[in-house]
């Protein structure tokens, strides 16, 4: 049993118990907008303002800061570049891996979700591209229109094993589950009407957290691709509901 604390890079459920207590350093990366590099392609010049490549020493540092640390991709990664837009307009094949995979592969990213831009380009595309990834994906609200079910895993509990303040090793039972704004809805209309509906986002997460729970999650990672909020009256399919998600403690 495993009493929990965390140092925090996302948000977090906590969990707590009597035994032992184990440090966890989650790091989050997001709006990526497939900026592999650090190189302004419009300006055609080297940049200090973006890239993959310079987040990536700053995750391995991280790392090395602690014993115990999960890193996840909080979605806007496919779109947004001139990469993005060359790989979208040259398509991906069956087995093809696009390119911020090849690299995301390499920093072993235990989860990811989707942003609003995920869906730029179109399901078929998304799907493609989502094949590439080493590590699972996980979105809640996106409702396949013709099943009814969620078109993504809503949610993924993983057994992690960490190191407790005493040097002893435990296995902690992490869930992890993504949302993204139903303003997707309107926003890509012409590539999800009809093939998808997008549920509320704080009435999602009070679905499933308390069934993470049950199922033995002592802590619940719960990203969203949303803005924050101020504490205003509760709007349902609302985008900005960071406020009432954090009110929402799982139990």
């Amino acid at each position: 049993m495993i009493k929990f604390s965390a140092t925090l890079l996302a948000t977090l459920i906590a969990a707590s118990v009597n035994a032992a207590t184990v440090d966890l350093r989650i790091m989050e990366t997001t709006d990526l907008h497939s900026n592999m590099m650090d190189f302004d392609y419009y300006k055609d010049t080297a940049t200090e303002k973006f890239g993959l490549v310079r987040t990536a020493s700053l995750i391995n540092d991280a790392r090395n800061e602690v014993k115990n640390s999960v890193l996840v991709d909080n979605g806007d990664l496919i779109q947004g570049s001139p990469l993005a837009d060359y790989m979208s307009a040259k398509g991906l094949k069956a087995g093809d891996i696009h390119p911020v995979y090849k690299a995301l592969n390499t920093l072993d990213y235990t989860v990811g979700t989707l942003g609003n831009h995920e869906f730029n380009y179109g399901l078929d595309y998304l799907k493609n591209a989502l094949a590439g990834a080493k590590f699972p994906y996980v979105n809640a609200n996106v409702i396949d229109a013709r099943t009814k079910q969620p078109m993504f895993t809503p949610y993924l509990i993983k057994d992690t094993e960490v190191v407790d303040k005493d040097g002893k090793k435990q296995t902690l039972k992490i869930g992890y589950i993504g949302v993204v704004p139903p303003q997707i809805m309107g926003w890509d209309k012409a590539n999800l009407s009809g093939k998808v509906t997008v549920n509320d986002i704080t009435e999602t997460v009070r679905k499933y957290v308390p069934e993470m729970r049950e199922k033995g999650a002592r802590c619940c990672c719960r990203f969203w691709h949303i803005p924050g909020c101020l504490p205003i009256r509760i709007k349902v399919m609302a985008e900005n509901s960071v406020y009432y998600l954090s009110e929402n403690s799982g139990r």
